[in-house]
């Protein structure tokens, strides 16, 4: 459950179906805050390296109060900017989506491309203040342009590694919906994950491995001050490097993460046999193909289990399992079998004085019964035919004692129909022995049957059982197989000769 309350890796992002104006407000609130928070603590950090910590003479009286100026100057005017520029840009890439509209192909890859042009729009005004700090240091006390330079730079990189994760992270929801039908092919080329943990190694721990490089250097051509001062100098970027480092790769790591852990839960979802359960697709590199992949996976998995189902239904469940089992091809093998055959008595009268859909709603009750009688003792309902059903006790599963569940169920049907659909009587017949059951009929389109004496027998039985009491007539030999506790409901009956053959059949009623 936590993972279903949280779609897009974290609930601050809320769900897939917020509304347009809390997506809005959402998107651009949490932008700006992260965005400007990331931002103004690197320029703090940027200011106590080069003004304390670069191994360069100490700063004079008047690089102290240029810098105390310039940089809550430049942060000002960079956050303006920022949120200006940057709320702009988004708006208008993201204007479909705060309008609740169906977007384009080119607008679907102007959101996607969001972050990268914040980022861009970041790196500009960190290579700004780069540019306007080294030329500060230059004018005021050229000894200390070097490393000021450093500085900001590497600060800038840093800066900017996170706040693409960050805009990345605050953009799911949009990227989730131009994501939304937006096939593989079309989707923005870019690094992937392994270019993109390369690129934010290079953010993360290059540049300050770097810039320690550049200091030691620097500490090491300088006088004896410099020189003492070096160590000191090394602790501070180390620290650097340590925190934004590890935040780097913490916020790059968690991007990966999301959506494997996604995929992950939905899998587990789908084992425990939910298969409606779908991602949310809002990444745009191989790992949102992975979340893609799994939707795809999940609707094939829909649709069979939906074929299977109709499948089953039309050829009986245990049918549908051992075609799945052992395959589909023509040809049968010889069974004992216990044959029930039930038809309607008058139906076409019942048909002439009835509106169709009250014959409908009759009929469906009549096999509602019947297919819930043969079900419970285990039986196939093998086909309907018209308002006749023939349903087989012993194929295609085996049953231990196929001729006591053909005789139960007919006397419940005999018991239920006259209660649940007394505007219409039935016959049935109940007959047991050999056939051959299998697949009939051509490659591309055969079916289950049972032929042979045993369903003929049931046949003739259910149009003699229509006049007799209860309408119900089983053969004495299937009554003579089934246990003694089921044959003692039914007596014998006056011996028949059925049609198509010569001998006669012995044959049994229910008693009472």
């Amino acid at each position: 459950m936590g993972r279903r309350s949280a779609p897009f890796g974290a609930r601050v992002l809320g769900r897939p179906d917020q509304s347009v104006r809390a997506l809005r407000l959402r998107v651009q609130l949490l932008l700006t805050v992260m965005l400007v928070s990331t931002n103004v603590i690197a320029a703090g950090v940027v200011f106590l390296i080069a003004s304390f910590v670069v191994p360069a003479p100490r700063p004079t009286s008047a690089m102290v109060v240029a810098l105390a100026i310039a940089v809550p100057t430049y942060v000002g005017v960079a956050v303006v900017i920022g949120i200006g520029v940057g709320t702009r840009l988004s708006l208008r890439a993201l204007r479909w989506a705060t309008l609740g509209r169906e977007p384009d192909l080119r607008q679907r890859l102007a959101a996607l491309r969001v972050p990268l042009w914040l980022t861009v729009m970041q790196g500009a005004l960190w290579l700004g203040a780069t540019v306007l700090f080294t030329t500060l240091s230059l004018a005021l006390q050229p000894e200390r342009a070097l490393g000021s330079g450093v500085a900001v730079g590497i600060a800038g990189l840093v800066a900017c590694g996170i706040a693409f994760l960050l805009a990345d992270f605050v953009m799911r929801p949009i990227s989730a919906r131009a994501l939304d039908g937006l096939a593989v092919t079309h989707r923005p080329r870019g690094a992937g994950v392994g270019g993109r943990m390369v690129l934010f190694w290079c953010f993360g721990t290059a540049a300050p491995v770097g810039g320690m490089v550049v200091a030691s250097v620097v500490g090491l051509a300088g006088d004896d001050d410099v020189r003492e001062r070096l160590p000191f100098t090394v602790l501070a970027i180390s620290a650097v490097v340590l925190v934004f480092g590890l935040l780097t790769t913490v916020l790059n790591a968690r991007s990966i993460v999301a959506p494997v852990i996604s995929v992950r839960d939905a899998l587990l979802d789908v084992e425990r046999g939910d298969l409606e359960r779908e991602v949310v697709v809002f990444d745009g590199t191989e790992l949102g193909s992975l979340q893609a992949g799994f939707n795809a996976m999940a609707q094939g998995l829909r649709e069979r289990e939906q074929l299977r189902d109709l499948f089953g239904r039309h050829v009986g469940r245990d049918v549908a399992l051992a075609a799945a089992a052992r395959g589909v091809e023509l040809g049968g093998e010889a069974r004992v079998v216990s044959v029930l055959f039930i038809d309607l008595v008058g139906s076409t009268t019942y048909a002439t004085r009835h509106e169709p859909a009250e014959v409908v709603r009759t009929l469906n009750r009549f096999f509602g019964v019947v297919v819930e009688e043969v079900d419970r003792q285990q039986g196939l309902v093998n086909k309907f035919i018209g308002d006749a059903v023939l349903a087989v006790f012993g194929a295609p599963v085996d049953h231990p004692d196929h001729a006591t569940a053909a005789l139960a169920a007919a006397r419940a049907m005999a018991r239920r129909l006259v209660d649940e659909v007394p505007e219409i009587d039935a016959g049935i017949g109940v007959a047991t022995g050999e056939v051959v059951a299998g697949n009939v009929g051509a490659a591309s389109r055969l079916e289950y049957t049972v032929i042979g004496d045993a369903v003929n027998s049931a046949a003739r039985l259910t149009d003699l059982a229509k006049e007799v009491p209860g309408c119900v007539l089983a053969a004495w030999q299937t009554i003579e197989t089934a246990t003694p506790d089921e044959a003692e409901h039914w007596k014998r009956h006056d011996p028949v000769v059925l049609r198509g053959r010569h001998e006669e059949t012995e044959t049994g009623v229910l008693c009472g």
